[in-house]
Parts: structure tokens; C-alpha cells; sequence
């Protein structure tokens, strides 16, 4: 299995932004690297609503508009 299959819709959608990086999403969101790398590599994942908020704030901070739900729901 190729990186690329184990990523999640959210880590493809990330990968294609290329004035973003882990680190700016980390401190924009203050959620832990383990919560960032979980959110691209684990399709399965179901993130809780309250990380949910953060990531959606933290991409608001970045400039980013972005439909959370198609990724997580």
C-alpha cells in the first residue's frame, strides 16, 4: 500500500496547498503533531466536534474556506 492510500481525503486536500505547511496548521489549530498526522494518514478517523472547531478556525486564521464535513463526515 502506497503512502498516497493511506492518506486521507483531508491529507490529499492538504498536500495540494502549497502556501501552508504542518507546522503553520499546528499553531493555527494548537492541536499536537500526533492530532495533525492522525487527521492526514488515517481515513478512518473521526475526529471529536471541538477538533473539528479548531482545525476550522485554524484554517480561517490561514485564509483558508474549506467544508469540513466532506472530509471528516
Amino acid at each position: 500500500m502506497s503512502l498516497d492510500e493511506q492518506k486521507s481525503k483531508f491529507g490529499v486536500w492538504f498536500d495540494n496547498q502549497k502556501d501552508i505547511t504542518k507546522s503553520e496548521l499546528e499553531k493555527a489549530t494548537n492541536l499536537s503533531s500526533g492530532t495533525i498526522l492522525k487527521l492526514f494518514r488515517d481515513s478512518k478517523y473521526r475526529p471529536r466536534f471541538s477538533t473539528i472547531y479548531k482545525i476550522n478556525q485554524g484554517l480561517k486564521r490561514l485564509g483558508k474556506d474549506l467544508n469540513l464535513n466532506e472530509y471528516f463526515y
